[in-house]
């Protein structure tokens, strides 16, 4: 039998191998091109969709056919772990993320206005303050630094908690237990026990301020749920989870793997410093490059015929998002940082109604790091060869545990 019959006939063991992290895996090139969308056998024995293109993908993303309820049995699985956690995810199970069409509606209309690009520039001034006292501290202690948890940590971790009301003397309780959650050497134990923290965690803080609502994302959105009813309370804890996690471990990795990105291209970081309104462009760029989620799941609730392929209801379905985004057909050059690109078509942040609602406070975020650190650290370099960079490649994120940085 010929290598493309037994293909044919056998799935594609997946995820698949990166040879150079933090770049999306090479076979991804070959599968636009030859195998578009192919069944994939996961690590928790379930089989799935792999699917590769960009106009694919996103097209799936907003197929209402397409569910992303993690209840569902063949919702895929990415580590045989996370079937001894399920029930450990109630919370996350009940966010916004798991919710379709109509029930997904009036929950997000209620947070939609928090997230703002109008509101969210009113917190320039705080985020620029924020960068500007961490970057004091790293050229006081300098010459060397740990980007990452001298600077990428720190400044998505205090807007998120300052924006949800968490207090501040929380954030190392629970970006250990996140890190737990993503790591793949925790043991189901010590996830299941991490899970149950951060759920008990938060919702212990649901109800203080239900009980005595504060001037921030939860308390008005708890006051605004007096009159709508649209949350119950397992929603709200959910919803704070996702936004919790989401609003800090994303943009401290876009944070590190921008800037390794940019340390490695010195005529990019010269044009930044003679032309700073480059850096919108840049931020979108950096987010197409360097996505932090390889892939999303969901599963199909009709069949749905897309590339050629049926794809049957109850079928799991993996979304390559490292793929699509450098897909040749959409993107020009693919595999080539353009830092005046600006494309903001990839689908970093996601597509459809499941698209980051935090998205404007994470380009803004990034934009103002970006280019204040290039501002006030202009002979910033890696400290270590890139090979050496502790590189997190986990079956969920990408991104750095640390960066040594010097000037």
């Amino acid at each position: 039998m010929s290598k493309t019959a037994l293909d044919a006939q056998q799935p594609l063991p997946f995820p698949l191998k990166r040879d150079a992290p933090p770049e999306p895996a090479g076979e991804y090139r070959r599968l636009r091109a030859e195998q578009p969308i192919i069944k994939i056998s996961l690590p928790t024995e379930q089989e799935a969709w792999l699917v590769t293109k960009h106009v694919d993908v996103r097209a799936l993303l907003i197929d209402e056919r397409m569910s992303a309820d993690r209840s569902h049995p063949n919702f895929p699985l990415r580590r045989p772990v996370q079937q001894v956690l399920r029930k450990g995810f109630s919370a996350q199970a009940k966010s916004l993320l798991a919710l379709d069409l109509p029930e997904h509606t009036a929950p997000r209309q209620m947070l939609a206005n928090e997230f703002t690009l109008r509101r969210i520039n009113k917190l320039r001034p705080i985020i620029q303050k924020i960068v500007d006292e961490r970057i004091d501290a790293m050229l006081a202690a300098g010459p060397e630094a740990d980007l990452v948890s001298d600077l990428a940590m720190q400044v998505p971790s205090r807007m998120i908690c300052e924006r949800l009301g968490v207090p501040l003397d929380s954030r190392e309780f629970f970006q250990e237990r996140t890190l737990t959650l993503q790591l793949p050497t925790s043991t189901p134990a010590q996830q299941l026990e991490a899970a149950d923290d951060l759920n008990k965690f938060l919702d212990d803080l649901v109800i203080a301020k239900e009980l005595e609502p504060s001037d921030d994302v939860l308390g008005r959105l708890i006051v605004r749920n007096r009159e709508t009813g649209v949350f119950t309370h397992d929603l709200l804890v959910g919803m704070a989870q996702n936004l919790l996690i989401g609003g800090h471990e994303t943009t401290i990795n876009a944070i590190a793997l921008g800037t390794i990105g940019l340390l490695q291209r010195p005529a990019v970081i010269a044009e930044l410093q003679a032309d700073p309104s480059m850096i919108i462009a840049t931020v979108e760029e950096i987010l197409r490059y360097y996505p932090i989620f390889d892939v999303m799941v969901r599963v199909a609730k009709e069949d749905i015929e897309i590339g050629g392929v049926t794809i049957k209801a109850d079928d799991g379905v993996v979304l390559a998002l490292g793929s699509c985004n450098r897909d040749e057909a959409r993107f020009a050059d693919a595999d080539t940082f353009d830092a005046r690109r600006g494309d903001r078509q990839h689908v970093t942040f996601g597509h459809g109604i499941h698209q980051c609602l935090g998205q404007n406070l994470a380009r803004v975020e990034l934009e103002i790091v970006f280019s204040t650190l290039l501002r006030r650290i202009p002979t910033l370099r890696l400290a270590v060869d890139v090979d050496d960079v502790p590189f997190k490649v986990t079956s969920t994120i990408t991104g750095v545990f640390s960066l040594p940085v010097a000037w």
